[in-house]
């Protein structure tokens, strides 16, 4: 049965109103940097909660909506996942990493160190629902999981960006960890932390350079 339609017009700006508005926007986001140097200083709960409902409004497939995002502040949880993370990620650069994985991360100068899941005032972990289950404990199936999340976790990152917050993309691997220490079901999957909070007064990122239009998109 077809869902119930309603009118949808919003606001057009004029051409010049609609660029200069990009402009803005991009010179905001063109800003973004992803930092591991957090200060304590606290973020209040109200910032993430807006957050996650811009994440929310993201499009889904089939509108199925699958994702779920924790929320944690807590400091004892966070150091719970900042021990496991720790474990898989050590293990990661030690063992299991192709050299061609750690020659390209070596620049950056990362290790299975995470102090930054511990020093940021919050972690969000995002986690994909591969299906949903119904009272009676029928399944019903999602459908681009990842591709949905992934939007709205974009979602989430930019809103945070453009309210003066800094985040960092943390997917240890294996993430199976994440669903017992946050309580989670069977049918949801981890996709990523994300740590979020201000950057420390002493944060240093590297000198990067993004690829210019000509390398990333063509106009046919």
């Amino acid at each position: 049965m077809p869902l119930p339609t309603v009118p949808y017009q919003p606001e057009r700006p004029s051409i010049d109103e609609s660029l200069c508005a990009l402009k803005v926007d991009f010179e905001t986001a063109n800003r973004r940097r992803t930092i591991r140097m957090f200060a304590s200083e606290p973020v209040p709960r109200e910032a993430i909660e807006l957050a996650i409902r811009i994440a929310g409004t993201a499009p889904s497939g089939a509108h199925k909506q699958p994702w779920t995002f924790v929320a944690i502040s807590d400091p004892e949880i966070k150091a719970r996942i900042r021990e496991e993370a720790e474990k898989e990620e050590r293990d990661f650069y030690e063992r299991r990493a192709p050299q061609e994985w750690l020659d390209a991360l070596e620049p950056f100068g990362t290790d299975f160190h995470k102090s930054h899941l511990t020093d940021a005032p919050w972690l969000i972990v995002v986690f994909r629902r591969d299906y949903d289950l119904l009272p009676d404990g029928t399944r019903v199936k999602n459908y681009y999981m990842a591709e949905s999340v992934g939007i709205a976790t974009g979602f989430l990152i930019q809103s945070l960006h453009r309210a003066g917050f800094a985040t960092l993309t943390h997917t240890p691997a294996p993430m199976t960890f994440l669903r017992s220490i946050c309580n989670r079901p069977a049918n949801e999957k981890p996709y990523l932390i994300l740590p979020v909070g201000y950057p420390a007064s002493d944060c240093q990122v590297p000198d990067l350079q993004r690829k210019s239009l000509a390398e990333i998109a063509e106009f046919l």
